[in-house]
């Protein structure tokens, strides 16, 4: 790689990264409850996927952004293919009472994590080769269609938090790809309208069940509400300064469910209090304004779209993990990027900020 582009490398989004991976496995480390069982089994997992991690993003950057996007059809298709592979029994494993997984035997695998990258990659090389042209319903009608499938696919699993940040995705790049405001009405019009078809025909009752307890989450403490209630005391009972690393009562004794995955900001908040959270809070805004950043000062449309892609997916799952476990989100099951347990989430979050990586040193034309 030529010394004239790692000088545009934005080595500030670096130790960001490293900042929330090396928080992240503190955190966990409570979560798995190290101290009492002496099992680094998660631990010694998620450094590995870091490791992979770091060695994808290098990767990502040793390529010029551009070279992706004359493959972007082709990593489509691939994520397509990808996503179609857990529907074949056998293939496919199930958790959760959703299909989202493939066993590889040393190591579980999420095909829709992978796939938001694929779909940010060549959804970026659809909208620029269309030019600003997202003025009527005939020009929205291919872009809907090409985010739509795999949305359908990952909703079929059943994995609706999973779509859902698709639908970021898909929102964020359109409106950088410079959709009418006429049409952005019309969609926010059309989506209100499609709630009652979505409640009927789309969500599954367990799906229901987590919308309902949303409002009220008392309508089912016991049941669907029970992760709210409990992610609620947890991080209410953490107060200014938290009880202690390894300290929160609600983390020890088990009642706050997936906590070292989905909610794993109740069992900061619980520990390490607002303060805890304020610097986790404080890191991931700073991330989120260097990849603005990247998208502001890209050299081309297409280095643009890419980092807004990667803008919109991030601030989504940002927003919803930490709001579902205060009470402000519906629960969703989307984990909180580089903070939650994870290999698949964890592999594909450092590819996508080695895509915004990859747009920021590239911002320049380097003369020879």
């Amino acid at each position: 790689m030529d010394k004239k582009l790692l000088r545009h490398l934005d080595y500030y989004s670096i130790v960001i990264i490293f900042a929330l991976v090396g928080l992240s496995l503190v955190i966990i480390s409570s979560a798995t409850h190290v101290t009492d069982t002496g099992n680094y089994a998660f631990i010694q997992r998620q450094v590995i996927w870091f490791m992979i991690g770091l060695v994808a993003m290098v990767a990502v950057l040793w390529v010029d952004y551009n070279t992706l996007g004359s493959l972007a059809y082709y990593i489509y298709i691939g994520s397509i293919l990808f996503l179609l592979l857990v529907k074949i029994p056998g293939i496919g494993t199930v958790r959760n009472g959703a299909r989202s997984w493939i066993d590889l035997g040393f190591a579980d695998i999420q095909p829709s994590e992978f796939a938001k990258i694929a779909v940010i990659i060549s959804f970026a090389k659809l909208l620029e080769q269309r030019d600003n042209k997202l003025e009527s319903i005939k020009d929205l009608l291919l872009p809907l269609l090409f985010v739509g499938l795999p949305i359908v696919l990952v909703l079929t699993e059943p994995d609706l938090g999973g779509a859902l940040v698709f639908v970021a995705i898909f929102a964020g790049m359109v409106f950088a790809g410079g959709i009418s405001y006429r049409l952005i009405a019309w969609g926010s019009m059309a989506a209100i309208m499609a709630v009652p078809l979505a409640w009927f025909f789309v969500l599954e009752p367990h799906q229901k069940t987590r919308l309902l307890v949303f409002f009220n989450p008392d309508l089912d403490p016991l049941g669907g509400g029970y992760h709210v209630i409990q992610s609620k005391i947890a991080i209410g009972s953490g107060g200014f300064l938290g009880k202690g690393l390894f300290e929160g009562t609600q983390n020890k004794l088990n009642f706050l469910p997936e906590q070292h995955t989905d909610f794993i900001f109740s069992v900061l908040g619980e520990e390490l209090g607002f303060i805890g959270a304020l610097v986790l809070v404080g890191l991931m805004f700073i991330m989120l304004l260097r990849v603005l950043d990247a998208a502001r000062q890209a050299k081309d449309r297409y280095g643009a779209l890419l980092a807004t892609g990667v803008l919109s997916m991030l601030t989504f799952q940002i927003f919803e993990n930490i709001g579902m476990t205060i009470g402000l989100m519906p629960v969703t099951g989307i984990t909180l990027p580089f903070i939650s347990y994870g290999g698949s989430s964890l592999l594909v979050n450092m590819i996508a900020m080695g895509l915004v990586l990859n747009v920021g040193m590239r911002k320049q034309k380097i003369n020879f």
